[in-house]
């Protein structure tokens, strides 16, 4: 795997277009050694004197700058020539060894939908100062646990509109949630006097079996078409212990690409326009 270089706006379209739900990243010189350790992303290294329009549109003004996209949308970016603060991004979004949960496809159009948290809009109740909600968002980061009692409400924003499918959870056979409760597009993190009694959007009883294999589980997809927040209200637990604790969970489903095309279609040297 190579660096693929990008000489005009068309060809940096159409490699957007043919990465899918792939992660993408434009990359400057002197890190071409990264496509070899991360073979599941895909590097776009953009002359910026002869993409002057790409490099408007997208908001570059310093090099070198590292932006992410996954299914055409800008996700993330960096400015600096740090490698290990841009290795890290990469894990993040691409995995250690690039073939995590967030570059599987489900089919259907539908992908891990992690990539497009706002984890500083995140937020947790009860969870243990050790053992924060930050652990579970991506695999491998160690784990959520409870702290008081075995009852967490995980309230997850997301940088644009998705449309979720389905669920993974990965967790300890014992102390794996058990009842769960869904709500959505709330106005702040809602309480949990306010969990036990709303009246939730769906919800679960997780399977054991799922638990085991991390298989995801399907949602009432008619209702999570427009999701900009997710809360989820753990009421118990697999033992009816007092600790729950959650390795991983994921949000399977799809952006949707209208609330950020923008980016793709600004006119370079708009004035007054802001990147």
């Amino acid at each position: 795997m190579s660096v693929r270089v990008i000489n005009d706006e068309a060809h940096f379209q159409s490699e957007l277009a043919a990465a899918g739900i792939r992660l993408v990243v434009r990359i400057a010189p002197h890190f071409e050694l990264l496509p070899g350790k991360y073979p599941n992303a895909i590097f776009l290294k953009v002359d910026v004197d002869k993409c002057q329009d790409t490099a408007a549109s997208q908001g570059v003004s310093a090099m070198p700058t590292f932006v992410f996209y996954r299914n055409r949308t800008k996700i993330d970016r960096i400015q600096g020539a740090d490698i290990n603060i841009l290795e890290a991004k990469i894990q993040e979004y691409a995995g250690a060894s690039g073939g995590d949960e967030a570059g599987e496809e489900y089919g259907q159009g539908l992908m891990d939908l992690n990539s497009f948290i706002s984890k500083q809009e995140c937020e947790c109740l009860n969870e243990s100062d050790d053992h924060p909600l930050v652990h579970c968002l991506v695999s491998e980061g160690g784990y959520l646990q409870s702290d008081c009692d075995e009852q967490l409400i995980l309230s997850i924003t997301f940088n644009q509109v998705v449309k979720i499918h389905s669920l993974k959870f990965k967790a300890p056979m014992q102390l794996a949630p058990r009842e769960i409760k869904l709500f959505i597009n709330q106005p702040r993190t809602i309480d949990f006097d306010q969990a036990e009694s709303m009246t939730s959007v769906q919800d679960l009883v997780l399977d054991p079996k799922d638990l085991e294999k991390g298989t995801p589980v399907n949602l009432r997809y008619v209702k999570f078409q427009n999701v900009q927040n997710i809360q989820i209200f753990v009421k118990n637990n697999q033992s009816g212990g007092e600790v729950t604790q959650i390795d991983y969970v994921g949000f399977i489903g799809s952006p949707l690409m209208t609330t950020k095309m923008n980016d793709f279609k600004r006119v370079a040297g708009k004035k007054g326009e802001s990147h």
